[in-house]
């Protein structure tokens, strides 16, 4: 089996470990600015950085191990699917697993996202997730008791992460949306993207919630209006 470190800035992580899995990493090893991804082949190693023979080891508890339980906001115990520990009292379990698409919730902006959830979501709101990734705030936000809740996404693969949670999923993105169609739309997503979309974001919905950039400070922040 072969290693390579690949330096990791938090503001790509999630795409970066999307990546190593659709490349067939057996496993990955997360560290401060970088994660550790591990292959049988050298060659799929090499498309990463310079591959390193490694002993034998049981990859499998590695990865898991790397994926401790989180406590996020208020009620949220986020958890791997393999992870055993209960669920702490008064929180709810989001479990996610990291080898889907982009959304692990280790992430500080998902997690903004998941505690202004929290606060804006009302029983039997209508939301729409837009850039839905893994699908853990469409998922997040059936668990906060939202009545609809809608997924969209540029990437067709998106869909398989909100169709096993049936949420009704659609490629695109909120141009696609009557107006006033939904109580709350949650974007996680780049600035850029943000700029670009924020008047549909105003038009689809009467409350958003958006993530995906920093401040003046060079912290990553999330939005509420």
């Amino acid at each position: 089996m072969f290693s390579v470190r690949v330096a990791a800035a938090p503001e790509v992580l999630d795409e970066l470990v999307a990546g190593l899995w659709e490349a067939g990493t057996l496993g990955l090893s997360e560290g401060d600015g970088y994660v550790i991804a591990f292959f049988e082949d050298e060659a799929a190693a090499g498309r990463f950085g310079d591959p390193h023979l490694e002993p034998e080891v049981d990859w499998v508890q590695r990865t898991e191990d790397a994926w401790p339980p989180l406590l996020v906001g208020e009620r949220f115990f986020l958890a791997a699917p393999w992870r055993k520990e209960p669920t702490p009292p008064g929180r709810i379990r989001l479990e996610i697993n990291p080898g889907l698409q982009c959304g692990t919730g280790q992430h500080r902006c998902t997690q903004l996202c998941l505690e202004a959830m929290e606060r804006a979501i009302e029983q039997g709101d209508s939301v729409l997730d837009v850039g839905s990734g893994s699908g853990i705030l469409s998922i997040a936000a059936k668990l906060l008791g939202a009545g609809r809740v809608v997924a969209c996404d540029l990437d067709e693969e998106a869909a398989q992460a909100a169709v096993s949670f049936g949420i009704p999923f659609f490629v695109g993105s909120a141009e696609a949306v009557r107006s006033g169609a939904f109580d709350v739309v949650v974007a996680n997503i780049s600035e850029d993207v943000i700029g670009v979309l924020r008047p549909e974001f105003e038009r689809v919905a009467r409350k958003r919630i958006l993530s995906g950039f920093q401040n003046e400070r060079g912290q990553w922040t999330c939005v509420e209006r």
